[in-house]
């Protein structure tokens, strides 16, 4: 097996680093390398036959920054698998990225291991939640095989696709006609039915089992 691995990131110094490290995966290779999303988008058009399975995409760029970068790279090639990588772990960040066509999301300073991790599970499976894997992550993958899908009530469903959104927990509760106790409510039973600790990792769950409409994320 062999993994093609594209990376633009603006920092010259962490880009040679990230390439050195990732041409050490046993299974992996950076073929394509830009230091913003317009340079990238100009390689990529300039020479469309040899694209990457993976884009590494860091968030904070001159010009295009991430979520331009990989709103663009959605439309033109969706059959780039792309991985946010940056420094900011922000829920708004986060879920702006995953919205608009990243598969996982890495903060930069995590291991070597876990970047290995991250990528041949993105390759194999199309997508990585570090926040899931962190809390039992396998278990949660044989319930699922065995079809013992998430059961959620129908305003934890409604509550769901609103927290998925920019929306605050304040302003889903104005929009639900809820007090703020009961969305807290959804908010703990949905971390529990799917095994999260974190807003980010609820709605990456939620994107990854179907149980959101992406469209309407948009």
């Amino acid at each position: 097996m062999h993994i093609s691995i594209g990376i633009v990131d603006d920092h010259s110094i962490l880009l040679k680093s990230l390439v050195d490290l990732i041409n050490g995966f046993e299974h992996c290779k950076v073929t394509r390398m830009a230091l913003n999303g317009k340079e990238l988008l100009i390689q990529l058009k300039e020479d469309p036959s040899s694209l990457p399975d993976i884009m590494l995409v860091d968030v904070i760029m001159p010009g295009l920054n991430g979520v331009e970068t990989v709103k663009e790279l959605s439309l033109l090639y969706p059959a780039i698998k792309l991985i946010a990588f940056s420094t900011k772990e922000d829920d708004d960040t986060v879920i702006s990225m995953i919205r608009n066509g990243c598969c996982a999301y890495l903060v930069k300073g995590i291991d070597a291991e876990e970047l290995e991790k991250a990528i041949l599970e993105v390759h194999e499976k199309g997508h990585y939640n570090g926040d899931a894997y962190n809390l039992n992550y396998r278990r949660i993958m044989a319930r699922i095989k065995e079809k013992e899908r998430v059961k959620l009530s129908p305003n934890e469903a409604i509550f769901l696709q609103l927290a998925c959104s920019d929306l605050t927990y304040k302003d889903i509760a104005s929009k639900m006609h809820l007090a703020e106790r009961t969305i807290d409510g959804y908010r703990e039973s949905l971390f529990g039915k799917l095994n999260v600790q974190s807003r980010v990792g609820m709605v990456l769950e939620a994107i990854r089992l179907e149980l959101v409409n992406i469209k309407d994320l948009k």
